[in-house]
């Protein structure tokens, strides 16, 4: 059944267009029932094979008459996810990753394959220690097929980077790692918050970049959770807390988030507000309206509220209201590839220039909220150049009422230390997933000048 369930995902994935992320936990929402391991399996196989598929279509390819693009959707999608296993799964004997994979294409109704699909697995398993890979020396194709990352991002990343960075990235992204999360001060202590997690079974590590900032593992459900049900934790990258920390909210101050679902950032800065002032978090549908909401509601702030609105749409009642604007703001995600396997198959280089439009327009939106003397925080989970500084120069020569503002004093040692390697720029932040401890993302910060 669970590897059913994975050629089902994989399936929406590569055939449908849904997201991974989503295909998979919609599947492990609906079969709760399933024991530990068996949805772990699921998992681990259906984001390995995404990860990996550009190298297990290669590995395919050098032992089948008809290539991966020729192939029915089932066949490749079965081939791919069992090539996974016998590569990179010891745990899964290889006679049982080839045997399941013909059961399957059978059940599947592919009786008439499965001679096909057991021929092509067991040459790859007789095989697999003595595949040849592309040559070092033609860099793109050599980490095109290593690391499965499509051409054009390598092209556009060793432009920027050096091969040691782009490397660094490319491996931290196919890393198994622990899951961040942000202590509910109001709720409770970060020790007591670990001794909760402790009881219910989970591993907890103090991050080092923030002081409310936990890393977990070893749980199976995160909802099942009695610590999450009693909202002393959100699920939150580093890097997003990052956004909230350098803005540096003051008590009673008027926030608002433009584009804040699922609540993340929102709530963060209700919390460091302590129950003062108020947040808007705003978003355009709402579906996401209602992430936001939920997530208010188990938090048990009451100096915040989710408002459906288009960030491309101005606001007149909001005009120089706020004393802080976020806009963490669409982009091409190329930073959390980690978590989002399948999202470097589906973003193109023209998509990218649509969202820099859709950021300049957002930006030139809302920075009209800002009261003077305000705060804009400009954020992206991307490491791509025109996303980030290239808005920001744009930012600054379109908007000259404001001006960047120095971070260095709301970040560790290990962060403002990078300020001198370029990492850091004034009044901006570039993390990059591998170099840091983090998702790849960016930050910018701008003050309103005042009037006179």
């Amino acid at each position: 059944m669970t590897r059913e369930l994975v050629l089902g995902i994989l399936l929406e994935v590569t055939r449908d267009g849904e997201y991974s992320h989503i295909a998979l936990r919609n599947v492990l929402n609906k079969y709760q029932y399933l024991d530990k391991k068996e949805r772990a399996f699921i998992t681990r196989v259906t984001e390995g094979t995404l990860e990996h598929m550009i190298e297990l279509d290669y590995i395919i390819n050098q032992f089948s008459k008809v290539k991966v693009n020729k192939m029915k959707p089932v066949i490749r999608n079965i081939l791919r996810s069992a090539v996974y296993q016998l590569k990179y799964m010891d745990s899964v004997p290889n006679s049982a990753a080839c045997n399941e994979a013909v059961k399957l294409a059978t059940k599947k109704g592919f009786s008439n394959l499965k001679g096909f699909v057991n021929g092509v697995l067991r040459n790859i398993e007789r095989n697999l220690e003595t595949i040849t890979y592309p040559e070092e020396t033609n860099l793109i194709e050599y980490l095109h097929v290593k690391y499965s990352m499509p051409k054009w991002i390598l092209e556009q990343w060793l432009s920027k980077y050096d091969r040691e960075t782009v490397e660094t990235m490319l491996a931290d992204f196919q890393k198994e790692k622990p899951t961040t999360i942000r202590c509910n001060l109001n709720q409770m202590s970060k020790e007591q918050l670990m001794e909760g997690l402790k009881s219910e079974g989970v591993k907890a590590e103090k991050h080092p970049y923030l002081p409310y900032a936990l890393m977990i593992s070893g749980y199976d459900y995160l909802a099942d959770l009695k610590t999450f049900q009693q909202g002393a934790f959100h699920v939150q990258d580093i890097s997003s807390m990052l956004v909230s920390h350098i803005a540096e909210p003051k008590e009673g101050d008027v926030v608002i988030d433009v584009c804040a679902a699922p609540g993340g950032k929102a709530l963060h800065m209700a919390e460091l507000l302590q129950g003062t002032g108020h947040v808007e978090a705003r978003d355009l549908t709402d579906y996401k309206v209602n992430l936001i909401q939920d997530n208010i509601m188990r938090s048990g702030m009451n100096n915040i509220e989710a408002v459906r609105w288009d960030a491309t749409v101005l606001d007149e009642a909001s005009v120089e209201k706020a004393d802080i604007v976020i806009a963490d703001l669409p982009c091409s995600g190329l930073g959390v590839l980690g978590k989002k396997t399948d999202l470097k198959y589906k973003i193109t280089e023209q998509t990218q220039e649509e969202l820099v439009k859709l950021q300049r327009e957002i930006l030139s939106t809302v920075k009209q909220y800002v009261k003077p003397g305000g705060t804009l925080v400009y954020s992206t989970c991307t490491i791509h150049e025109a996303e980030n500084m290239g808005n920001v120069e744009w930012f600054l020569a379109e908007s000259q009422d404001f001006q960047l503002v120095s971070v260095k004093d709301k970040l560790c040692g290990e962060l403002s230390a990078g300020i001198e390697d370029n990492v850091v720029r004034e009044g901006c932040l570039q993390l990059l997933p591998g170099v840091h401890k983090s998702d790849g993302f960016f930050i910018a910060k701008f003050k309103k000048v005042k009037h006179g």
